[in-house]
């Protein structure tokens, strides 16, 4: 295809603003949570206007490109079919200082680069979960402890693991950023219109200098710039607190959505990219493992993303959780898992690296979980992770002794899949199957958690 327009073709932009511009597109993408279809929409929507050519990487003389592309060399393709899951997290960082972040955002995105199916699934920040090698805690705590404690990764690798425990889903990626950059974004592209259900009427709202003011908003369309958008997704005070929250920050992914491929907004942000890219660097973390080339092949691979029918969006919300304050009087989620199970399921399904779910269901296994060393509470965090990955724990306790050397997966009757599944999902080698073969045990299958076993990890 050839380009009709006055404006100067992409390809012909050098090589360093396309990158930068490749990273802006999927900073986007990120922040919008909006599967990975944004990209792909503006992508479509220049393309039906012949406004860019085939996309290729130029190269300066005096960029040394880390991508392993040359002048002319069409984009890079993702070939890779495993499914694509990044952890989208938003802190509440303050200009005036430093300090170990929570997280006040914890969105799931995936794609499954098979079907062309995508998801989004909202984590509510007050949820009650165990923090791998740390403490029982809210989840928005994991990424402030592995800043404090100095955790390999430092937070957001913390959160990435946290999660991952908790949902029994496989990370692939994360991106982490602050808020200005969300309010710079969402003013960058005119801001967004918004049909707002239900009157807000926020006394409480929080400040930049830890004061409060009041956020009201009546119920009817709205056209929201960066800072409304921003107090419209993250204000608590409605009747379904933060459970609306985050289904109003599903709102305005949409509507981010809807305002960039709307709008054509390429053009706009290809000649604002240098700047953006600034705003960029000082506002977001990407996850070192996702190299320059993969982002833009990511960006490459949702062409056939269709925003209304392949990404389902759903919440961890009152359906599956339930209200609880602590002796301290925090107020807290407690998470029903079978429910969360179920809601995680319908965004990214159940996945088996041995067997399949019929399999295992066929089997209908009975599973004990004992604690054969002395990290107090590991048998209950261990049984909780199975059942996030699909099992169902029977009953947990210490072992006879507390010091295992090694784990066991003891089958007293023969469930030789379920078997397999517990060795996958909490790494254990096959050494650890031993066959008791006693049929009047209490349980199918006994598991005794020992001074190898790393918490899944």
């Amino acid at each position: 295809m050839t380009s009709t327009q006055t404006n100067a073709p992409l390809n012909k932009l050098p090589y360093k603003l396309l990158i930068n511009l490749g990273i802006l597109l999927i900073y986007v993408l990120l922040t919008a949570v909006a599967g990975f279809a944004v990209f792909v929409k503006v992508r479509q929507g220049v393309s039906v206007a012949e406004m860019l050519p085939e996309f290729t990487i130029q190269q300066t003389e005096q960029e040394s490109p880390n991508v392993g592309h040359v002048e002319g060399e069409t984009l890079p393709v993702w070939t890779d079919t495993d499914r694509i899951t990044v952890l989208i997290m938003g802190i509440d960082e303050r200009a005036q200082e430093t300090d170990y972040w929570r997280t006040d955002t914890m969105i799931l995105g995936t794609l499954d680069p098979v079907t062309m199916k995508g998801g989004v699934l909202s984590i509510p920040r007050d949820l009650w979960v165990h923090i791998p090698g740390y403490t029982e805690e809210r989840i928005n705590t994991a990424h402030r402890l592995g800043d404090y404690y100095d955790h390999p990764g430092g937070g957001p690798a913390l959160a990435v693991e946290t999660v991952e425990y908790n949902l029994g889903i496989e990370i692939d990626y994360y991106v982490r950023f602050n808020f200005q950059a969300f309010i710079e974004l969402v003013d960058r592209i005119g801001g967004i219109d918004i049909d707002v259900p239900e009157t807000i009427h926020d006394t409480q709202y929080p400040t930049p200098d830890y004061g409060v003011e009041v956020f009201h908003v009546d119920a009817g369309p709205h056209h929201f710039y960066g800072e409304e958008a921003l107090k419209y997704a993250r204000t608590r005070h409605t009747n379904g607190g933060d459970f609306d929250r985050a289904r109003r920050q599903q709102q305005v992914i949409k509507a981010i959505f809807k305002r960039v491929t709307g709008a054509n907004m390429l053009p706009k942000l290809a000649a604002e990219a240098p700047e953006m890219l600034q705003i960029l660097e000082k506002s977001i973390k990407i996850d070192p493992k996702l190299r320059l080339d993969e982002i833009i092949a990511l960006a490459n691979l949702a062409r056939r993303v269709n925003m209304d029918e392949d990404v389902t969006f759903r919440v961890i919300d009152e359906s599956c959780t339930l209200f609880k304050t602590t002796p301290d009087q925090m107020q807290i989620l407690i998470p029903l898992r079978d429910e969360m199970r179920k809601v995680r399921d319908e965004v990214f399904g159940l996945r088996l690296t041995n067997g399949d779910i019929e399999t295992l269901a066929v089997e209908t296994a009975t599973i004990s979980v004992l604690n054969g060393t002395q990290t107090q509470g590991l048998a209950s965090t261990t049984g909780q992770f199975l059942e996030a990955n699909g099992l169902t724990v029977a009953a947990y306790d210490n072992a006879d002794r507390q010091d295992y050397d090694t784990s066991l997966v003891i089958l007293n009757r023969d469930k030789p899949m379920t078997a397999q599944h517990i060795l996958s999902v909490l790494k254990l080698p096959q050494s650890a199957i031993v066959h008791g073969n006693n049929p009047t045990a209490a349980h199918d299958i006994v598991v005794i958690l020992g001074a190898d076993y790393t918490n899944g990890q």
